[in-house]
């Protein structure tokens, strides 16, 4: 019985099962879909809904809201504001700040950031670029490496949205070219430190691999 061969095929089948379940837990986040995620799309293309949908299943999450805070003197963005803010569960806390890279190092739950479009375009504020301050680009370079870097440590199941600005045509304006051409650049270093990236057109989710 000692050298039976189908004793011998049942231990190797047990082994290979063992093996398997201890990379499934070792791996678990990456096989359950967990990592850094990012989300392309045009306005109204769905892309902060089908953010929130990824990260429906986690019942605690930070969001992250990284654009200029709702004010009486722009009720159509206060009304876009309000929306969103509709559609999250309670169980979500909201931070609103500029500083994605201390948010996103200090988290210890999933977060999800919408988005690196209107945060870019409030960075470009601070640091002077609609000015061409001196020294606005050295600035912004800092700014933007911070958050590459921290992205690209991060621990945390992480979902970030973000326009696609390399479909239309050639913005008419310095600042227009300015913002198109620094968010796309943010976004390709994103999209490199990235598990996943989706575009998303017409309330279509489509992986870019």
């Amino acid at each position: 019985m000692m050298n039976d061969p189908r004793r011998r095929l049942t231990e190797a089948a047990a082994a290979r099962l063992e093996a398997g379940a201890a990379l499934l837990r070792r791996y678990g986040r990456r096989v359950q879909g967990n990592g850094r995620t990012l989300i392309l799309g045009g306005v109204r293309s769905g892309k902060s809904r089908h953010a929130e949908q990824l990260m429906a299943r986690h019942p605690y999450v930070v969001y992250v809201a990284a654009g200029l805070p709702p004010s009486d003197d722009d009720p159509e963005w206060a009304a876009r504001v309000a929306a969103h803010r509709a559609r999250r569960p309670v169980s979500w806390r909201t931070v609103e700040t500029a500083d994605l890279a201390g948010a996103l190092r200090d988290a210890r739950s999933p977060v999800l950031i919408d988005c690196l479009g209107t945060w870019v375009s409030r960075v470009l504020d601070e640091v002077g670029a609609w000015q061409q301050e001196d020294g606005w680009e050295a600035r912004l370079d800092e700014r933007l490496q911070t958050f590459v870097d921290v992205w690209q440590g991060t621990t945390v199941p992480v979902v970030a949205v973000s326009n696609e600005v390399g479909s239309g045509v050639v913005p008419p304006t310095v600042s227009g070219r300015i913002f198109r051409d620094v968010l796309g650049a943010l976004n390709t270093a994103v999209a490199a430190h990235s598990d996943t990236v989706r575009l998303v057109v017409a309330g279509r989710a489509l992986d870019l691999r």
